[in-house]
């Protein structure tokens, strides 16, 4: 075997039709569905260094090894018979009957026979047959000294090992098993082309051994082994305290024994990998030989396809170590309504995201309400795949109604994206105060207009009963453009101009109307990923104190506001009071007043000239 210039904790494990990688930071599940496409699924987990102290001493950290490999494995097994493993293109009527009476697919009971099922044979395989055999010969052999012996425990242990040998080769002669298999060596071959310092190329893959020192094969071989030593010491314990002679609940008691001690030899077996798998020398091959012999049994040379699958799983588990941001993903297969939503909701939860954007995700793509998502339903395949694509990048941090380029505003659609902020729903309390105050042949001037959202609504609204102009005045050319789309979208009759506040307005106004930019600057590094690193920083920064447009509104609204004419101004928490104090000192207003909205926040500054 080549002399290795790199070492990496990655390992992993075949899966049906893919390869699943384990980094320290997360797991990578790539999967070919029945179309022959690549799926990934890449889910974060907790580090060793954060883990409780007591998980990483010696031998405790091999059984937390243990628990977490089996766990993660079976995890990543059973999504994987989801992806493909799938329903014909035209479902039995039994499959229908499932879905629309037990909400229930027939995968998913599938998945949880196999599981049961599996579980017994391995019982019954690797626990019962070997002691039940051996109490057979026991019996007719006397000479070999019952439980208590070393050879009554070899033959034991020999029995298990001729049995787990048998095992694998039955596998062999099933094709799917079989192809099982060339995805183990996949997943060999990637990690070692890795560790050898080669580029991850299909073809440098291809020249890699499929065989490794860290492989569960070995591991299994390993505990074969540990467990002859760890059962021979029961054994006798049992048989020097007479438990041993107690009849026919004897071989009871002989395998929940065992059953206990399968963490300790599980613990055994991990260091002993751990210490073989640390060094290439001559002199400890004869201790790595077996598992390497069995490894060419458990692993074939697999074909372009798989190891396109095994770098891909890899590349992704070591992203995910490296990137704290590389984002998580999900695969796409059908599924209960519940359990989408339920997964959506704690992967948000671990990304600091409301897990109501999970319901209006759903909700959306479904084309159902909110209201209803409580009643259980089948998600199909081509559903799920228009779900997982808005789920994924909302992980990234991109805003939900980014996403989905519009958002519903007073009741009206408008279309947002980065180049203008996401109208808020108090935003609509500015709405609903201006149009109270609307008079027949007034005009309404909406300054940082943004999207419009504010322009359009007031003018649809106001267009109802009366007739008023309404010009909406931006900055920004690009959030113009997005205004100029919302007012034809919703046949709104506004005009915009460009304009720096007041600069590029002509003309007074009986209302003008305003959501500046109202955050302090030193705040803006503290605001949510989604409103700091998506939302136009102009929309948001409102200087030191967050007030640097409401005086420049302050000192200049006199010439352009017309004779008892009424300013309304949206504000952030506490700034009210203060927004007052500036228009009464420098705009000499008539009155200023205040109006909370449903959250108790003073939030509408009225001022009246």
């Amino acid at each position: 075997m080549r002399k290795k210039k790199q070492r990496t904790h990655i390992g992993g494990q075949a899966v049906i039709q893919g390869v699943m990688m384990r980094s320290k930071c997360g797991m990578a599940t790539v999967v070919r569905d029945d179309t022959g496409e690549m799926q990934t699924e890449a889910v974060r987990i907790t580090p060793p260094e954060q883990q409780a102290k007591w998980k990483r001493l010696p031998f405790l950290r091999g059984v937390v090894s243990f628990v977490s490999s089996l766990v993660l494995g079976m995890s990543a097994l059973m999504r994987s018979s989801d992806v493909a493993i799938t329903d014909e293109e035209e479902p039995s009527n039994l499959s229908k009957w499932m879905t629309e009476h037990l909400k229930v697919s027939v995968g998913e009971i599938l998945s949880v026979i196999s599981t049961v099922l599996g579980v017994a044979i391995a019982l019954a395989l690797f626990f019962f047959l070997p002691n039940y055999l051996t109490s057979l010969i026991d019996g007719a052999t006397p000479a070999i000294g019952g439980k208590g012996s070393i050879w009554y425990n070899l033959i034991d242990g020999g029995f298990r090992l001729v049995i787990f040998f048998c095992y694998i080769l039955f596998t062999l002669l099933f094709k799917s098993l079989r192809e099982t298999y060339c995805y183990h060596g996949a997943e060999h071959k990637t990690i070692n082309c890795y560790e050898y310092g080669d580029e991850l190329t299909v073809e440098n893959v291809k020249k890699a051994s499929r065989l490794h020192d860290r492989c569960g094969t070995t591991f299994i071989f390993l505990v074969m082994v540990v467990s002859i030593l760890v059962f021979a010491l029961a054994n006798w314990a049992l048989s020097f305290i007479g438990l041993t002679r107690i009849g026919w609940l004897d071989q009871l008691i002989s395998f929940l024994v065992k059953l206990a001690l399968l963490p300790v030899v599980a613990a055994i077996s991990y260091e002993v990998l751990r210490l073989l798998s640390k060094t290439d020398s001559v002199l400890v091959l004869p201790l790595k030989a077996p598992g390497y012999l069995l490894q060419m049994l458990t692993t074939r040379e697999p074909d372009d396809a798989m190891i396109e699958c095994a770098i891909a799983a890899f590349r992704k588990a070591k992203e995910m170590e490296d990137n704290p941001d590389s984002p998580e993903r999900s695969f796409v297969t059908e599924t209960k309504l519940s359990k989408l939503l339920s997964t959506m909701k704690s992967r948000f939860e671990k990304h600091g995201i409301d897990g109501s954007d999970a319901e209006w995700i759903v909700s959306l793509d479904l084309g159902i309400p909110r209201s209803a998502l409580s009643q259980e339903r089948i998600v199909s395949r081509r559903e799920c795949k228009g779900i997982v694509e808005k789920f994924e990048e909302r992980l990234t941090g991109r805003p939900l109604w980014y996403i989905y380029g519009d958002t519903d505003f007073c009741g009206y659609p408008i279309k947002v994206d980065e180049r203008v902020l996401i109208p808020r729903p108090e935003t609509e309390l500015l709405v609903r105060q201006a149009v109270a105050v609307l008079k027949d042949g007034d005009s309404v001037l909406d300054l940082c207009t943004g999207s419009g959202a504010i322009a359009v609504a007031v003018a649809c609204e106001a267009a109802k009963s009366k007739t008023v102009t309404v010009v909406g005045a931006d900055i920004s050319e690009d959030a113009l453009d997005v205004a100029r789309e919302n007012a034809r979208l919703n046949k709104a009759n506004v005009s915009f101009v460009k304009a720096d506040l007041f600069d590029g307005v002509r003309g007074r106004f009986d209302l003008i109307l305003c959501n500046p930019p109202y955050v302090k600057s030193g705040e803006i590094a503290s605001l949510d990923k989604e409103v700091r690193d998506f939302e136009p920083r102009i929309a948001l920064d409102g200087g030191e104190d967050g007030l640097d447009y409401y005086r420049r509104i302050a000192e200049r609204i006199r010439r352009y506001i017309a004779r008892g004419g009424l300013c309304i101004l949206e504000c952030g928490e506490g700034q009210a009071q203060e927004i007052v104090r500036i228009f009464s000192e420098t705009a000499r207003c008539d009155f200023a007043m205040i109006v909370r909205d449903d959250a108790d926040v003073e939030r509408i500054v009225k001022i009246g000239f």
